[in-house]
């Protein structure tokens, strides 16, 4: 395969690819991945107490992390390198924040992540074993299945995963009636009192987390090297960003008109949706509220296999990375690295499966215990700079000579970018003043 970096590489390689529907697939995935359990509790509670007043927020927040993605795609196509080597030639601060980051953040995020998907497997069978057991057992499945498993094969089973996800919450906001001119309405900006966090967390929060650092490696993952990819990248991007916004809307609505007009309050985090559960079958009856439990474990599982996967491919890069620096690797074997994910040598790699396997047994201690407090708070503060420090290292790095000059960054990318730091920045700080010192 041709060097990636090579700005005068054989036409036949680079020649764009007619932007289709058929290739789409890392889009998919990242929105699958994404959209957790707590993303549409936080979005449900939004609609609840403002009704479809913050429609506009949700709609920015889609154009946001359209340009976010869009940007980190961009670097990997248009350089051949990875983010985490984007990252390193910023300076070894990067590599510093990423290593602390990547290790914490997996340990207190696998055990939430198994939580949150066996909480609907509980609630549809209750007379089963209990919460921690099924937490164990998905964690045990996911880690299974992305060891054994591919980037073709994930995909397709994230594809399916993101189908009952759509399905389930655009039939449950059919189900509750919307109201049209009401929605509409909510489309003109306006802040009701008290509204300024919601606001910021519905444009910064939903879809909004590692997983977006994470769409460049699964874009090359799909064999997507070079910048004959880029326009089918972009729409691939907007594809995923435009079904995010969909659910945020949906959640939106059924927060509206369910819970808005009754007051009723949902419990915060991913046990929300198990109230919301409860009172669709007081409404709807039994079947939909077990095919919302069913939407529930999609949404839960999906961002589950998805970290597994994507974060470890992240983690296999910077691995490989820091070993090529102390072997002295010449420049231009170090800059063949997205061909690498391509060719699936990453997920067949001791640190891609050795960071599977932290982020599924270590955690398995915080299901049967309390969560350490130290750890809370180093985990609150990681989390919190890590959208921050991803849309501003993509400002630095897409405006600088590291990126070939046609695909640099132009004003509308540069005023996204910027514009989302600054958000994420605000975000981060109030994040950090929530963290229980």
């Amino acid at each position: 395969m041709a060097d990636t970096t090579d700005t005068g590489m054989d036409e036949a390689v680079s020649r764009p690819r007619k932007s289709s529907w058929t290739y789409i697939g890392p889009g998919i995935v990242v929105a699958a991945t994404g959209v957790g359990a707590g993303d549409l509790v936080a979005t449900l509670i939004a609609g609840s107490k403002f009704g479809y007043t913050l429609m506009w927020a949700a709609v920015i927040g889609c154009v946001v992390k359209i340009s976010l993605a869009e940007a980190t795609g961009r670097w990997h196509l248009a350089t051949g390198r990875t983010l985490f080597e984007g990252w390193r030639s910023l300076g070894r601060w990067t590599t510093v924040y990423f290593a602390v980051y990547v290790v914490v953040w997996g340990f207190v995020y696998g055990a939430t992540a198994m939580s949150s998907s066996a909480l609907p497997i509980v609630a549809l069978f209750p007379d089963g074993p209990g919460l921690k057991t099924w937490a164990v057992i998905t964690g045990l499945i996911g880690l299974v299945f992305v060891w054994f498993n591919q980037y073709a094969v994930f995909e397709r089973v994230m594809t399916v995963l993101i189908g009952v996800m759509f399905v389930v919450v655009v039939y449950v906001a059919i189900r509750v009636v919307p109201d049209v001119g009401a929605s509409f309405a909510g489309l003109l900006p306006v802040l009701p009192d008290g509204s300024l966090l919601y606001t910021l967390g519905l444009i910064g929060g939903v879809g909004g987390t590692i997983t977006m650092a994470a769409y460049g490696y699964w874009v090359n993952a799909k064999g997507w090297t070079n910048t004959g990819w880029m326009k089918v990248m972009r729409l691939d991007n907007r594809v995923a960003y435009i079904t995010t916004g969909l659910f945020v809307v949906a959640m939106l609505i059924i927060g509206a008109e369910l819970l808005h007009s009754s007051q009723i309050a949902l419990t915060k985090g991913d046990r929300g949706l198990i109230d919301l559960g409860a009172i669709l079958e007081d409404r709807f009856g039994p079947t939909t509220a077990k095919l919302f439990l069913v939407g529930f474990f999609a949404t839960s599982f999906s961002s589950l296999i998805g970290v597994w996967h994507g974060v470890s491919l992240m983690f296999a890069d910077f691995v490989e990375r820091i070993r090529k620096e102390r072997v002295g690797a010449a420049a231009d074997e170090a800059g063949k690295t997205t061909e690498e994910v391509a060719s699936g040598e990453r997920e067949r790699s001791v640190p891609f499966r050795a960071y599977l396997l932290w982020l599924t047994f270590p955690p398995i201690s915080l299901l049967f215990l309390d969560e350490p407090f130290g750890l809370v708070v180093v985990y609150g503060v990681l989390g919190a700079f890590f959208m921050p420090f991803l849309a501003l290292t993509l400002v630095w790095l897409l405006n600088s000579s590291r990126t070939p000059k046609e695909w640099r960054n132009g004003i509308l990318s540069n005023v996204m970018l910027t514009a989302a730091g600054l958000l994420f920045v605000v975000l981060c700080v109030q994040q950090v003043r929530d963290i229980p010192w």
